[in-house]
């Protein structure tokens, strides 16, 4: 029985010491991709922060289009396209042009509806 406690000792010690040498992988996390987590759902949040201004909702509102609309729209788009149109929209004039920025989101519209991914205008006909 003794034997039998020492061999079983022993084979749990060497089973505890090989687990102890599996490879395990730390690293540092990089600014970069900090940046690149959180910028995403920070430029989409500016995006919807710019459409749901009272002056940019009522200039859509006369194109024909809903917030509604544009939010789903927004919730279609990818983190570049998005990026894109932000960065669109900060290169306008400084209280400048809203109409710059409604023309700018109605391409993108226009855009959608044309691939298929959205059916907002019903002029537009989809390319299959």
């Amino acid at each position: 029985m003794k034997s039998m406690q020492k061999y079983i000792s022993m084979l749990l010690s060497v089973t505890l010491m090989s687990l102890s040498f599996t490879s395990t992988q730390a690293a540092m996390i990089s600014n970069d991709l900090i940046i690149n987590h959180v910028q995403p759902g920070n430029a989409k949040a500016e995006l919807l922060q710019t459409i749901n201004r009272s002056d940019v909702k009522q200039q859509l509102l006369n194109m024909g289009v809903t917030p509604a609309d544009i939010e789903s729209r927004i919730n279609l788009m990818t983190h570049e396209e998005i990026a894109q149109l932000n960065q669109q929209i900060d290169e306008l004039p400084a209280g400048g042009s809203l109409l710059g920025i409604l023309l700018i989101i109605f391409i993108v519209f226009v855009i959608t509806d044309v691939i298929g991914a959205t059916d907002i205008f019903p002029f537009i006909k989809p390319v299959n």
